[in-house]
């Protein structure tokens, strides 16, 4: 798949010493939906800014479709929409106008119809000629995504979108964003509800203390990565794992009443029948048995640690 933003070598230390960003490489391929996914203060926001042009990188380049962000500014600014954590809008203007206002901030001609559209998207139609000032927090943030979109960027990024939005709103926003997605726009978002990154990412990057430390298709990643464990409930609860049962990862629990036992989920074989069968000879009689796969959240909590000195 063709790349629309490639992102090499990119630093970034500020005045005071701290290295926000070490030598951060990332290719984001052309209508994908890519998640960022990093612990607080991991680089996420200072790595968007820079591709966004609003933080100057100390060193390395970023090219959007073709065209790099500081030799040829205006041009790739202009692909790129930025929906902020922060809700900073000017609150006595009317949703229209600063809509509005923002496609005209990137040189577009007016185009009433396309921000009609935009608008209705985002359920803020009936909203157009209210001041801002006395929208809710939730539409406030459908206001920054209207914004973000009224100049028709193909890279938009997402920065924790849903943080602070009811759950309607958070259904509804990726509603908007897969028909974006469907259109052509590429999406690149971060989040802290992993669960999100789950369900609308095709591919998964991963950032701790500046630097990438994993990008993978989710699918991959789930494979790669996950566990999956095997539970099995007993006829009678156990005071300990037999002897005879030693050689298996089993853990007791349930107050003895189950065994868990956790297996690599890529193994062509996990070792299952083996286990059954001896726990037949063993005299452990299982009741019933059920199976679980780690979540992305377990993954990328044990990618973290395993970054941590």
């Amino acid at each position: 798949m063709q790349t629309i933003l490639s992102v090499s070598n990119v630093s970034k230390t500020y005045a005071s010493g701290f290295q926000a960003l070490k030598a951060v490489n990332l290719d984001i391929r052309r209508g994908e939906i890519f998640a960022l996914l990093g612990p607080n203060g991991a680089g996420k926001t200072t790595l968007i800014s820079i591709i966004c042009g609003i933080v100057r990188a100390s060193s390395g380049s970023v090219v959007v479709d073709g065209h790099d962000t500081v030799r040829d500014y205006r041009a790739a600014r202009a692909l790129i929409g930025l929906v902020p954590q922060e809700l900073t809008t000017d609150a006595f203007e009317t949703v229209w106008a600063t809509v509005s206002f923002s496609r005209g901030l990137f040189g577009k001609p007016p185009d009433p119809a396309h921000i009609e559209k935009v608008l209705k998207s985002l359920s803020l139609w009936d909203k157009k000629d209210n001041k801002i000032i006395t929208l809710s927090g939730g539409m406030k943030r459908r206001l920054l995504i209207a914004k973000a979109l009224s100049h028709e960027p193909r890279v938009l990024f997402l920065d924790e979108p849903t943080a602070g939005v009811d759950v309607e709103l958070r259904r509804d926003m990726w509603t908007l964003v897969r028909s974006l997605r469907d259109t052509g726009v590429t999406i690149i978002l971060t989040t802290h509800y992993i669960e999100e990154a789950e369900d609308m990412a095709d591919r998964i990057g991963v950032i701790s203390k500046g630097e990438i430390i994993l990008v993978e298709d989710k699918a991959a990643l789930m494979h790669k990565l996950g566990k999956k464990q095997l539970t099995l409930q007993l006829q009678q609860p156990l005071r300990a794992v037999p002897d005879a049962l030693a050689s298996y990862p089993l853990v007791l629990g349930a107050e003895g009443h189950e065994l868990v036992y956790t297996y690599d989920s890529q193994a062509e074989q996990p070792g299952i029948a083996a286990l059954l069968k001896s726990l037949d000879e063993a005299g452990v009689q299982v009741k019933d048995l059920s199976t679980t796969q780690s979540s992305l959240e377990d993954i990328f909590v044990s990618l973290v640690r395993s970054e941590q000195p």
